[in-house]
């Protein structure tokens, strides 16, 4: 049995590599890195479109099926400093609830009002020229993340690139 252990062990010996080195192996494809994007846009909601209105995402913005996408409403501004609220964003009037909502598909953002006002009713500052941005996350990018906080979702995009349409 050590006989034939032996033999495959010296036939190595024998058969190593001896001349000139042989040319290089071609270079690898660049590893690709995927970071999220965010963009904005300025809505208006009507009757006519059942208070719901559709973004297309901008073609620069790939998005992937395991890509999670967040949506955020500008309520005002503090000492010249936009403040921004996470969607779905519920307010309480002595007479119901209005609801800002969105859902997502591969391809576009949809916001939405619902809620018991009167939406026919509500005052137009609620209806027009409503801002909203969009951010598109990798999802190993989310793990750990204060998605409810814009601001962090901006650093961990790392970058102030923020794609306006309109």
């Amino acid at each position: 049995m050590k006989k034939l252990l032996l033999l495959p062990l010296l036939s190595l010996l024998f058969i190593s590599c001896e001349g000139p080195m042989g040319p290089p192996g071609r270079d690898g494809q660049d590893g690709v890195n995927i970071i999220g994007k965010m963009f904005e846009t300025t809505v208006s909601f009507n009757s006519g479109d059942e208070y719901k209105v559709f973004v297309d995402i901008p073609s620069q913005i790939e998005v992937y099926p395991s890509d999670i996408i967040v949506a955020y409403i500008l309520v005002g501004d503090f000492e010249g400093k936009d403040i921004w609220e996470p969607l779905p964003q519920t307010l309480f009037f002595d007479d119901g609830t209005l609801l800002y909502g969105y859902n997502y598909t591969l391809a576009d953002v949809s916001f939405f009002l619902d809620g018991t006002v009167n939406l026919d009713f509500l005052d137009s500052s609620f209806k027009q020229n409503i801002v909203f941005r969009v951010a598109v996350l990798p999802a190993d990018q989310v793990q750990g993340l204060d998605l409810n906080n814009m601001d962090n979702v901006l650093n961990a995009l790392n970058t102030k690139e923020i794609i306006k349409l309109n």
